[in-house]
């Protein structure tokens, strides 16, 4: 059993599946200065702000009736299935550096990840009603849902743990594949999640057994993920790495846990030694428990940037809605990239501006989000002669420049 799992917690879980795991843990007040009231208050400020500002950027309004709508922009069309497909040929061979499978954990419900369905269910689906929810590519975009929907994927995360349901199963290698080639994607890095639970958290062994009984492994990369409270994560870690995985995935608020937790460093210093790159969720999302967001503030990054300069760090979500200070972190130290999915287009307008493209990392966060909806914001940003270069080195050059094993 995880050493940080409490009796509770276990029984917890065993009720309630992976949804459990983000809202279980310790309620105690966090350690003076590791949240405040001031991080409080920017988080609520970062979402009133964009509520009043979105469509008054650069861009305009930028909504669109579900992924599918997005077929209106220059560069996308439907096809005879009505699927939304890019029909730019002029776009490098993409990079996806943040994706991931469907999860068959706890008591490990039946799932194929082999089989091919209808279509894809995304965990957050705009085109799953009839019409299609808006979706608006100036808002960070999670912020596209109501509470329903977002109530509705808790249930569907609940259900995995336990008996499976049709949305999870629709998250396989060939429906992944599909929608890769329908929007120019050569290759997406699959990140799985170490969950802390007391048995049937391996989705690391799951991930990479299926990649490669798929022969996939041209077109799909599996990363690796340790729990920061077992205690051989870094044994495992060095397991991980001499089996051939290159990037370890953490998650601050699901995992609940500071980066820069002393506890943590002989990882990050293993890390650093095998030549390994670490991937964090980066920044609050504003949707995960109250009690989760204190791990994620982008702070409590700097000392692992700072102290193992050699480490490579993605960033992910480029901060989500910490996006500025994030930002910050990643102009301070060359060891950070930002993954830039989740970003609405004028948050991403200033990151490009600010950054020049350079370390700034292609990401989709499938199946949560349609690989489109990243895709489409890119694009958007990118749409002038003097972004051409930036366009690429987005989509495809920094990927590769940071992860070369991607295309071998």
């Amino acid at each position: 059993m995880n050493a940080g799992l409490s009796r509770r917690q276990v029984l917890r879980i065993a009720a309630g599946g992976i949804a459990a795991v983000s809202t279980s843990g310790c309620s105690e007040e966090p350690a003076p200065g590791r949240y405040t009231q001031a991080d409080i208050d920017q988080l609520a400020k970062q979402q009133l702000d964009e509520a009043v500002r979105k469509g008054k950027g650069p861009y305009g309004e930028q909504r669109y009736a579900g992924y599918r709508g997005l077929a209106s922009l220059p560069w996308f069309e439907l096809n005879d299935a009505g699927n939304l497909i890019c029909v730019d040929d002029s776009l490098p061979g993409i990079v996806d550096v943040h994706a991931h499978l469907g999860m068959s954990i706890l008591f490990k419900p039946e799932l194929d990840l082999q089989a091919s369905t209808p279509r894809v269910r995304h965990l957050l689906d705009c085109d799953g009603t009839a019409p299609p929810s808006e979706l608006d590519l100036d808002i960070y975009i999670n912020g596209n849902f109501s509470p329903e929907a977002l109530s509705k994927n808790e249930r569907v995360l609940t259900t995995q743990g336990l008996w499976g349901n049709e949305v999870i199963r629709s998250h396989t290698i060939p429906n992944l594949i599909a929608e890769m080639d329908c929007m120019r994607v050569q290759h997406s890095l699959v990140l799985p999640i170490k969950l802390g639970l007391p048995f049937g958290d391996d989705l690391t062994e799951q991930w990479r057994a299926a990649i490669s009984s798929a022969d996939i492994s041209d077109r799909l990369m599996a990363g690796c993920s340790v729990h920061p409270q077992d205690p051989d994560r870094v044994e495992q870690l060095h397991q991980y790495a001499a089996t051939g995985a290159r990037v370890v995935k953490l998650h601050p608020t699901v995992q609940r846990f500071y980066p820069d937790d002393p506890s943590m460093m002989p990882l990050y210093e293993e890390a650093q030694r095998l030549g390994m790159v670490i991937f964090f969720h980066g920044g609050r999302a504003g949707i995960e428990p109250e009690s989760s967001q204190r791990y994620a503030v982008p702070r409590h990054y700097a000392k692992v940037l700072r102290d193992f300069p050699r480490l490579q760090v993605i960033l992910g979500h480029a901060g989500a809605r910490d996006s500025a200070g994030m930002l910050e972190l990643a102009l301070a130290h060359q060891n950070a990239w930002l993954g830039i999915h989740g970003q609405g287009v004028t948050s991403l307008d200033t990151i490009i501006a600010r950054t020049g493209g350079e370390r700034l990392l292609f990401g989709t966060d499938w199946p949560w989000y349609h690989l489109g909806a990243t895709l489409a914001k890119v694009l958007i940003c990118t749409d002038s002669p003097q972004r051409m270069a930036i366009r690429s080195a987005i989509l495809r050059d920094n990927a590769m420049a940071l992860l070369p094993d991607l295309a071998s």
